[in-house]
C-alpha cells in the first residue's frame, strides 16, 4: 500500500445543492476544480460534517463520490466520510465507496458513543473492519474531549498502529491531551501523518501537524495553504500573522452558537467568493439569516478574501 500523502491542506467540501433541494453535480464539480488547482492541496475529504453527508441518501453519497472522482482527475485522493452505525455496516458503507472511486475513509465512531461512551476495543474493531473490508486507507478521527467518543490514548494507540491506518484526524480541542497524545501517536507510528481539525482556533496546533484536514479548506484554502508552510517552518511571526487576517471569517464562520452553524456559514462564505451561486441547505439545518449573512460578507472583506473570479482577472 502506498499511503495517501497528506502533508498539506485537505479540505472538507460542503455539498452544493440546488435551489429545490436535489444535489448539484455541476455546482460540486465546479468546487472541487477550484480546490485542487491549488498547489497545497492534498485530498478532499466529503461526506463528512461540512458536506452534510448523514444528510444524504446512500445513492446521493455514492454518486457525490463519482462526481468527485471525475472532476479531480487523479489529481489527489477523494476520502469519504464513513458514518454507519454498526460495525457491519460502516464496513459494507466503505467498500461501495471504495466501489464508487474513494480512496479514502475519514472513520467516524458509531453516533450512540456520542452519548454513551464505547466499548473497551469496539473503536479498533470498527477501523480493522472497514479496512479489511474495503481497503479504503483509513484516518483516525479523534472527537472533542468535550465528548464521550473522544478515545482515550490507550484506544488511539491501538488503531494507529493497525494495518490501513495512515492519518489522524484530530480535533480534541484540549491543550492538555494535544500535547502529551500526539507525540505518544509519532512515537508508536512514525508514519501516521497528524492532521489539526481546530478549524475554530488553528494557530495552536499548526506547529505539530503535518497537515490540516477542515471544512475551513472550503473558504480561504489560499492561507491555510500559507498558514502550514509557516507552521513547518516554526515561523510563529508569520503564522501569527495569516492567523490574524483570517481571524474575522474564523468569528463570524466558527465562533457561532453551535459548530453546525459553520456548515451553513461555509457555504454563504462561498457564494461571498463567488464560487457557489447560493447557499441551499437541507434540514436539520437553519438558514442563519440576514444579519448573520451580512456579518460573514463583511469578515471576508475586512480579511481581504475576494471573489475567485475578481482574483482570477487580477493575474
Amino acid at each position: 500500500m502506498q499511503p495517501m500523502d497528506m502533508r498539506g491542506l485537505s479540505p472538507a467540501p460542503v455539498t452544493a445543492f440546488t435551489r429545490d433541494g436535489e444535489v448539484d453535480h455541476k455546482a460540486n464539480a465546479k468546487l472541487a476544480k477550484w480546490l485542487v488547482s491549488m498547489e497545497g492541496v492534498k485530498s478532499l475529504v466529503i461526506l463528512g460534517h461540512a458536506g452534510e453527508g448523514t444528510f444524504l441518501t446512500e445513492e446521493e453519497r455514492l454518486a457525490l463520490i463519482r462526481t468527485y472522482v471525475e472532476a479531480v482527475d487523479g489529481a489527489v485522493p477523494i476520502i469519504a466520510g464513513i458514518t454507519g452505525e454498526g460495525t457491519r455496516v460502516a464496513a459494507e458503507e466503505a467498500k461501495k465507496c471504495k466501489a464508487a472511486g474513494a480512496t479514502g475513509a475519514l472513520v467516524y465512531p458509531n453516533h450512540g458513543w456520542l452519548r454513551f461512551g464505547f466499548q473497551k476495543g469496539a473503536p479498533q474493531d470498527r477501523y480493522k473492519a472497514i479496512w479489511q473490508e474495503s481497503g479504503l486507507q483509513c484516518i483516525l478521527f479523534q472527537y472533542p474531549d468535550a465528548t464521550k467518543a473522544s478515545y482515550d490514548l490507550d484506544t488511539q494507540l491501538a488503531i494507529a498502529t493497525q494495518e490501513g491506518v495512515v492519518a489522524t484526524k484530530n480535533g480534541v480541542r484540549n491543550m492538555k491531551r494535544w500535547y502529551v497524545e500526539i507525540p505518544e501517536l509519532k512515537k508508536a507510528n512514525p508514519k501516521l501523518q497528524v492532521l489539526s481539525c481546530h478549524d475554530e482556533w488553528l494557530l495552536p496546533t499548526m506547529f505539530d501537524v503535518d497537515g490540516l484536514l477542515v471544512g475551513y479548506g472550503n473558504i480561504a484554502p489560499e492561507l491555510l495553504i500559507d498558514l502550514i508552510k509557516a507552521g513547518k517552518a516554526q515561523d510563529y511571526p508569520e503564522a501569527r500573522k495569516i492567523f490574524e487576517r483570517l481571524l474575522p471569517v474564523t468569528r463570524a464562520v466558527y465562533h457561532r452558537g453551535s459548530h453546525m452553524e459553520g456548515t451553513v456559514a461555509l457555504k454563504l462564505g462561498l457564494v461571498r467568493r463567488g464560487i457557489l451561486d447560493h447557499a441551499t441547505i437541507r434540514e436539520p439545518l437553519k438558514n442563519l439569516g440576514e444579519k448573520a449573512e451580512a456579518e460573514i460578507f463583511a469578515a471576508f472583506d475586512a480579511a481581504g478574501i475576494g471573489r475567485v473570479d475578481q482574483l482570477l482577472a487580477a493575474e
